[in-house]
């Protein structure tokens, strides 16, 4: 597969782009969405102040182990929600995988999907990658769904490993590696 400079940051409803300094008001906004906040990560639901999203970002600058991009649309420009590689293990050519789409109007209109193929693509092609994971909670189906779309496949689950009102979930292990994404694209 060849790419041309274009398609690296480009997809086709989004691009990746840094994070402006007005973005952490949008930031701080979705964080006061329980549900967003619980679709997209395991911890507990806390309100965070706007200078405390300016710090994390301050702090992962520079970063070689995670890369953060912001998710702009195509069609105004506006951030609709990021996505990131943590942990990356240059010597396992390995990383994990997070995005969130943070307004609910922004979600099943195929940003994530777009934004998945873009991050893959940056992944394997820019940084040499081999393989990049994730986790999800089981009850997040519209997530599973996109990241078996681009290709993920589930590769076993951690029991009851999420506690929400109550009620026990798995978290859903899912990988795809740079072969079966190749594969998915020619």
């Amino acid at each position: 597969m060849t790419l041309n400079n274009s398609q690296l940051f480009h997809g086709k409803y989004v691009r990746l782009a840094p994070f402006y300094p007005n973005d952490t008001v949008i930031i701080a906004k979705w964080h006061e969405d329980a549900e967003y906040l619980r679709m997209v990560d395991t911890d507990i639901a806390v309100l965070k102040s706007i200078e405390s999203f300016n710090d994390f970002s301050r702090s992962q600058e520079g970063s070689n182990t995670n890369i953060c991009f912001g998710l702009r649309s195509l069609t105004d420009d506006k951030l609709i929600g990021f996505v990131a590689l943590l942990g990356i293990e240059w010597n396992n050519r390995a990383c994990i995988l997070a995005i969130g789409i943070g307004d609910r109007n922004n979600q099943n209109k195929g940003y994530g999907s777009d934004a998945l193929q873009l991050i893959l693509k940056y992944a394997f092609h820019e940084l040499n990658l081999f393989r990049v994971g994730l986790d999800v909670t089981e009850y997040n189906k519209q997530a599973m769904r996109a990241y078996e779309k681009v290709g993920f496949k589930v590769e076993g689950s951690m029991r009851a490993a999420v506690l929400r009102d109550g009620n026990k979930y798995d978290r859903i292990i899912m990988g795809i590696l740079y072969d079966e994404w190749l594969n998915m694209n020619n």
